[in-house]
């Protein structure tokens, strides 16, 4: 598709600017032009664990031992088998083509150039949060832009490492707008009443109090606009983050009607209102400061296919 190749191109023209001078032990300077101060560090890739982690073994740290990168600022649908093989990878839908077009882009040298606004930002399980660039045609690419823009992954603010989280949302948007990758509501086949366009309403918790008490002012709402009932046995909703809920065999929708996934607990009303159970809120509340904070809610069906979503803030 021309419309798709000459987007890809300019994430990746836009990309290129996110450089700074290559080292082999850490240097500081700025994250991207006109961008706040990062440290950089280079490697080799050891593994690509999926779409948005690597193992690096990093230059100039005194040792050969890799360590785990998960990078900022997105998240790709996760692998349930890790490979250096293409072929032995096993995951979501989605996730599999999101670490194979990852490893594509990091290429044969497996150099890549690690970037944080601090240095001791971690991810999930210790891992480093780092933004991450391939060396494409001799300049070192910010691969972020180029896996949201295809449709690879969700965009993932980070509160700590925010320098790249507007840049990465509106790269979402553009994907989403295209409907591509993640966002094709068939790319993974024809799911569940494949022809129904379900509509998907969220409110992120608006009070600035205390968020335990007021945890069921921040909910999800489908709507089924069809003339028939539809069944979410099975389907899920998921933050940017890794928080999902899965509603049960009951979740069925009336015709042209509703359900309500309230976030916090309570009792459940079979086809109507379902609570997910947590204890703190799920979504990020948008910011208008220079961290662009933003999330968004995402309604899966059991194939995998994303069949509704709605994004704020960036």
């Amino acid at each position: 598709m021309p419309v798709i190749r000459l987007l890809i191109a300019a994430v990746v023209a836009t990309a290129s600017a996110f450089l700074a001078a290559p080292a082999s032990a850490a240097t500081v300077g700025p994250c991207f032009p006109g961008g706040p101060q990062c440290t950089f560090w280079t490697g080799k890739v050891t593994l690509v664990a999926d779409g948005d982690t690597i193992d690096v073994d990093i230059a100039g740290d005194g040792t050969s031992r890799a360590r785990r990168v998960r990078m900022a600022g997105y998240n790709a649908m996760e692998l349930r088998r890790y490979s250096n093989y293409a072929s032995r990878r096993r995951g979501e839908c989605h996730g599999v083509a999101a670490a194979n077009r990852l490893e594509q882009l990091i290429g044969r040298s497996r150099q890549v150039r690690l970037a944080a606004q601090h240095e001791g930002s971690l991810g999930e399980n210790g891992r480093l949060r780092r933004q991450v660039s391939a060396l494409i045609g001799g300049r070192w690419v910010d691969v972020g832009p180029i896996m949201l823009a295809e449709g690879r992954a969700l965009a993932f603010p980070a509160s700590d490492e925010w320098g790249w989280n507007g840049a990465y949302a509106a790269y979402a948007r553009q994907a989403a707008a295209a409907g591509i990758g993640i966002w094709n509501p068939r790319g993974c086949g024809p799911g569940p009443r494949a022809g129904v366009s379900v509509g998907l309403k969220a409110q992120y918790h608006k009070f600035h109090r205390d968020e335990r008490k007021y945890l069921n002012s921040e909910w999800v709402k489908i709507f089924n606009p069809s003339n028939k009932p539809l069944s979410l046995r099975g389907w899920w909703v998921r933050d940017s983050s890794l928080l999902r809920y899965h509603f049960p065999k009951s979740a069925v929708i009336r015709p042209h009607g509703k359900i309500k996934l309230r976030i916090g607990s309570g009792e459940n009303r079979p086809g109507r209102i379902y609570h997910w159970g947590l204890s703190k809120p799920p979504f990020n509340n948008p910011s208008t400061d220079r961290k662009h904070i933003h999330d968004g809610a995402y309604l899966f069906d059991r194939r995998g296919n994303m069949r509704a979503y709605q994004l704020w803030g960036g």
